[in-house]
């Protein structure tokens, strides 16, 4: 897929691609693993004309969820779960200056090792983004990160917050 967009771009590469639309995208059972789910989530990727820099958007129907939170909770649970971490910021909820003129900047995070969590909805229903920049905070980063604890260091020794 990434040679199509470097050696063969064309017109329909311009646009949002969806694909695994089968529901069976590889990082799926590593998904289950990691988050202690009985089923896969449904994980619908999208690639984009462009390097790095990736989203990950998880809605949430409140009312199934446990104690039916509100989405101003469920900012507030993350907020305090993240409270103090170097690496990942929690975007102020409701605030329009998140957006970049009414929309979630994608690549607002590459050339860092920071994640950003957004919450965005209301009573009824909520939309969880992430984003991060796959070639910084990916694998890559997360590799040295976890470097400088093992050895005791500085954990963002190296890495651009």
């Amino acid at each position: 897929m990434i040679a199509d967009y470097e050696q063969n771009p064309s017109e329909k590469l311009k646009s949002p691609r969806p694909y695994a639309l089968a529901l069976m995208h590889k990082h799926l059972p590593e998904m289950r693993v990691h988050t202690g789910l009985a089923t896969p989530p449904i994980f619908n990727p999208i690639v984009a004309a462009f390097y790095q820099g990736l989203a990950v958007t998880v809605p949430l129907p409140l009312q199934r969820l446990p104690a039916a939170p509100t989405a101003a909770a469920l900012h507030h649970a993350l907020t305090e779960t993240y409270a103090g971490e170097r690496f990942v910021r929690v975007l102020p909820f409701g605030d329009e200056s998140v957006l970049d003129g009414g929309f979630y900047d994608v690549q607002a995070c590459n050339g860092t090792n920071r994640c950003d969590l957004a919450v965005f909805g209301h009573d009824e229903q909520a939309v969880v983004m992430a984003r991060l920049d796959n070639l910084g905070k990916g694998a890559s980063g997360a590799a040295i990160q976890c470097m400088n604890l093992h050895l005791g260091l500085d954990e963002g020794l190296g890495l651009v917050g």
